[in-house]
């Protein structure tokens, strides 16, 4: 019983329901910037490498073994992208937002929404219920 606890205790963290929602929401970006990337930017590269695709780029053969160093370089291109596009659209937006939040410049949210409110209700009455603790969340 201990374990099944210790796992409501884990699922009823703000912290894991917040990263679901991250990797839900990044992997739909992810889809979006790889079309970019696929269909505008690799094209373009391999039009230039006189290649369909970066795929047929650079493919050396050893031995009747053949290298695929253009699909290597098409997903470090694909990376290189999507890590620029997070970085410019996400965390420095976020990050202006914070320091502005910790200047005074603009203020903190109000009080919670009637659905945190609700939630957090919801969470106390069940803690009661199984008679364990109310876990904190760490929201930084």
């Amino acid at each position: 019983m201990k374990i099944v606890n210790g796992f409501k205790d884990f699922i009823l963290r703000g912290n894991v329901i917040d990263l679901a929602v991250a990797v839900v929401i990044g992997a739909a970006f992810s889809a979006i910037i790889k079309s970019i990337v696929d269909n505008l930017i690799t094209p373009l590269i391999a039009a230039i490498g006189g290649a369909p695709n970066t795929d047929a780029l650079w493919r050396p053969t050893l031995n009747g073994a053949e290298f695929g160093f253009g699909a290597i370089i098409g997903s470090i291109i694909n990376f290189l992208i999507i890590a620029a596009a997070v970085y410019f659209i996400i965390v420095i937006p976020v990050n202006r937002l914070l320091a502005l939040r910790k200047r005074g410049e603009i203020a903190e949210p109000k009080a919670p929404t009637e659905d945190i409110l609700l939630l957090t209700e919801i969470r106390d009455l069940l803690a009661q219920q199984t008679g364990g603790t109310t876990p904190t969340l760490d929201r930084r």
